[in-house]
């Protein structure tokens, strides 16, 4: 295990209900706190507005049409935050039994994303985070990990699913899902389960930053459809999702 010297204090609650429980939920302001603010300024509102210019998810098997994303992937390692050449995004069936099993090319996250202050610090906090509660016998250092934007939006009519393939983990190492933007939507109840699927707490990313970081090995999650609130006025949420996993290069 890495120095919790190298954490920011904020963190260490975090990674004791994590080690505790698998999981731990933090509210927006929480998470503005422990990262002090870093690009939380001027450059916010470019960031967060980057969602408004996402692509159409043309892979959902269900035929849906409510998914929008941008995808990249990094090596975190000792603070240092690298972005790798542009590749598919893969996951196996027994992971994502509704999209799995093929190579999904989404369109790449603007540089000016990935190299945004926020970006860059939450990458570092994270990967700091999971080195020290990593198994000593796990190599957690370099990362690989992937970002993706997301934009579930709600039809005048129809429900938008943040987790079409139901109650899953995402064959990972560790996640971490923030919210960064959501409107005119209910529901979308973050939903935790151990891996047996029993129930084991629930809450609602409500706002800006709230974040939910997993123990992709110990719990699974789900998030319930979301729809409009006025159904004349478009509905969505808006998030990020950090993935981890050991680097076998």
């Amino acid at each position: 295990m890495k120095s919790r010297d190298s954490l920011p204090a904020e963190f260490s609650e975090i990674e004791q209900e994590i080690l505790l429980s698998g999981y731990a939920f933090r509210s927006g302001r929480e998470i503005q706190a422990a990262m002090k603010r870093c690009g939380l300024d001027s450059s916010w509102p470019l960031f967060a507005s980057s969602w408004n210019d996402l692509g159409l998810d043309l892979y959902m098997a269900d035929g849906g049409r409510y998914r929008r994303r941008r995808f990249a992937s990094f090596h975190v390692a000792d603070d240092v935050v690298r972005r790798q050449p542009h590749q598919p995004h893969y996951q196996s069936r027994d992971y994502n039994i509704l999209n799995g099993g093929i190579q999904r090319c989404f369109a790449p996250i603007l540089e000016e994303v990935a190299n945004h202050d926020f970006m860059l610090k939450l990458l570092g906090v994270c990967g700091r985070l999971f080195d020290i509660i990593s198994p000593s016998t796990s190599r957690s250092s370099p990362w690989h990990v992937e970002v993706h934007q997301f934009r579930i939006e709600a039809g005048e009519e129809e429900s938008g699913l943040p987790t079409p393939e139901g109650i899953h983990r995402d064959g990972v190492d560790w996640v971490c899902v923030v919210l960064i933007n959501r409107q005119n939507v209910s529901s979308g109840v973050t939903k935790i389960f151990d891996n047996q699927s029993g129930a084991l707490n629930e809450f609602t990313l409500t706002n800006t930053l709230d974040t939910v970081f997993l123990d992709d090995f110990r719990v699974q999650h789900d998030v319930t459809p979301i729809s409009r609130l006025d159904s004349k006025r478009e509905g969505f949420r808006d998030i990020m999702v950090l993935t981890y996993r050991h680097d076998p290069a």
